[in-house]
């Protein structure tokens, strides 16, 4: 049993294993979201552990593609001391895996997190100016020039509306009732989602954001405002389907 392997391996009694996984499409907050929850040191360090290409440039040159030992960092570089890990999954990530590694097998006492954005215009936006430039984060060097496109916008939007529709069907279909966290809530206030995860492990109270562990920023400014005028003017026709 993988989990009992890697729990042994990394010194983790395999009953006191437990975690969460964030749900989500990309553009919805999930980097912020999780640098908050790891800065509390208690509540695992949620990241992409099935995106190898990412982690490969992000963390370690030396990243496997493999699933079964993706599994395994998630329950090494991916947990806390208390033995709580964390993980970021969107949907093709998801399908990419699925027949490979058994959510429920490999990764022990899961819990789920639904991460939403209710602006999905202003998702798409964003996930367009990303896949332009490859700058995922406000630290990172555009890579490529940005241009409005109202068919790559438009196309953002249909791929958000569907994954959003799978996680929505997967949690019915299975009878999970996830922790809900809306982006909007988040730029709000982030302390009422990170004690709702933490309330997942009898945290509650206990979990505190330390503020210099978090560095990632909006990267919403002027160019994003524009194309939302523009992609309205051409696109908001309130008498068509």
């Amino acid at each position: 049993m993988l989990t009992r392997f890697f729990a042994s391996e990394s010194g983790a009694d395999v009953g006191t294993l437990r975690g969460y996984a964030i749900c989500t499409v990309p553009r919805s907050g999930s980097n912020w979201l999780g640098q908050l929850l790891a800065s509390t040191g208690l509540l695992g360090k949620p990241l992409e552990y099935f995106n190898g290409v990412a982690r490969r440039l992000l963390d370690d040159l030396s990243y496997p593609d493999d699933p079964p030992q993706q599994v395994e960092r998630i329950l090494t570089m991916g947990r806390t001391a208390n033995g709580i890990y964390g993980v970021k999954l969107f949907a093709p990530q998801f399908q990419q895996i699925e027949s490979v590694v058994r959510l429920s097998r490999d990764l022990p006492n899961l819990h789920f997190v639904f991460l939403r954005r209710q602006d999905v215009l202003g998702q798409a936006i964003s996930w367009a100016r990303a896949l332009q430039t490859n700058q995922y984060r406000a630290n990172q060097r555009e890579q490529g020039s940005r241009s409005y496109d109202r068919d790559f916008i438009l196309d953002r939007i249909r791929q958000i509306v569907q994954e959003y529709s799978q996680w929505s069907a997967y949690f019915a279909r299975t009878g999970i009732s996830p922790v809900e966290i809306l982006y909007e809530d988040l730029l709000n206030d982030p302390r009422p989602a990170v004690d709702r995860v933490a309330g997942l492990f009898g945290l509650d109270g206990q979990a505190h954001i330390r503020a210099d562990c978090v560095d990632i920023e909006i990267q919403r400014d002027a160019t994003s405002e524009a194309w939302r005028r523009q992609f309205l003017a051409e696109e908001g026709d309130r008498n068509r389907l």
